[in-house]
């Protein structure tokens, strides 16, 4: 049994490997009458397009997403969405030794171990290039909860982090990390070139808020809105934590401080003083900014040697070597992964709005 689909009503599949002739996405149970075309797509995309500074892989791909079905004279028709984008700018020949050695925090001997073969070029499903297919369908999820904006940044590489003192929403799309620190963006500079240069990588932290999200949106058990969220986050690849709200530092306070007291607001909505819970109470949406938190670890593709050990022979015996992993990979990850995050948290939202509709007719 594979598992390559996500979402309840509002549903998603990706397709496609690294080096295969394209990726791509179905998005089924999107519903109909909403305006979609590629520009609705495009832009979310090339957010999150390789080769675009020396900070990220320079793989060259222009993403350019072909809407295949689902749509008819510019609006969804309830069927499912097709999604596809080419890959253009494969160098399969950089694997060669990946083909015979397994990669040391990479997912390579765990496909084998399962499956008992693998696709070595660029990782084939366990790529960071399966994200793209996420993005596009995340832009379709967008279209569902206009009454939502999402947000995110960079807000840590390599340890280093932004001060929030100094956070300007607009300096994120001013700089090559996403990042609302002008000062911190200078500092990363430096830092994850100095990672490049070595043939090393660094890891990320990625936050997101969406707000706008509805009061009610959720549920207490099974499909937790906090849960779906974490669920979403952790499967996008190279992700290895996710904290909601105040997340792990919850645990260092009393409860007094780790309530979010509340007076009243305007009409049915109380007024909220705090927001350690992340917009999210027993699973349901309080109306607060929904805030999620999004550790990426150091991209595994590295120049470094690194102790591992061959495939099995046709006796079943394996050698003890050293792999370094030639090509091209994005020396910090998570610099990418702020569409994606953005998109997960789309998907889930556009689900769990429907969800909400289904049961309780708003």
């Amino acid at each position: 049994m594979s598992f390559n689909s996500f979402g309840h009503i509002f549903r998603f599949s990706t397709w496609g490997e690294s080096h295969g002739p394209a990726i791509g996405a179905v998005v089924d149970g999107c519903p109909p009458g909403l305006k979609l075309d590629e520009t609705a797509i495009q832009p979310f995309l090339d957010r999150r397009r390789p080769g675009t500074s020396k900070f990220t892989t320079q793989r060259q791909e222009p993403d350019q997403v072909r809407i295949l079905s689902g749509v008819f004279e510019g609006k969804t028709t309830g069927t499912p969405i097709s999604l596809m984008i080419e890959n253009v700018d494969q160098r399969s020949k950089d694997y060669s030794e990946v083909a015979k050695s397994y990669r040391p925090g990479h997912a390579d001997y765990a496909y084998d171990a399962k499956y008992g073969f693998r696709d070595y070029r660029g990782g084939g499903r366990s790529s960071a290039r399966e994200t793209a297919s996420r993005v596009a369908a995340g832009a379709v999820a967008r279209l569902v909860v206009p009454e939502v904006t999402i947000l995110a940044w960079v807000s840590a590489i390599g340890g280093d982090a932004i001060n929030m003192a100094h956070f300007d929403e607009t300096e994120i799309a001013n700089n090559p990390f996403f990042c609302p620190d002008k000062t911190a963006a200078k500092r990363w500079e430096k830092l994850v070139d100095a990672a490049r240069l070595d043939g090393s990588s660094l890891g990320a932290v990625v936050e997101c808020i969406a707000t706008g999200v509805p009061a009610g949106w959720g549920a207490p058990l099974y499909a937790k809105l906090d849960a779906e969220l974490a669920s979403a986050m952790m499967s996008i690849n190279a992700v290895k934590g996710v904290e909601i709200g105040d997340g792990f530092a919850a645990a260092a306070l009393r409860g007094e401080q780790n309530a979010d007291p509340m007076r009243p607001g305007t009409a049915w909505e109380p007024e909220f003083l705090a927001n350690h819970a992340g917009g999210i109470a027993g699973g349901i949406a309080t109306g607060q900014p929904v805030r999620v938190r999004v550790a990426f670890k150091p991209t595994s593709s590295i120049l470094i040697p690194v102790e591992t050990v061959t495939r099995p022979d046709e006796q079943g015996h394996r050698a003890a070597t050293e792999i370094i992993t030639k090509g091209r990979h994005d020396p910090c990850v998570g610099i990418r992964g702020v569409p994606v995050v953005e998109a997960m948290m789309a998907l889930v939202l556009a689900d769990q709005k429907l969800m909400h509709r289904a049961q309780c007719d708003r």
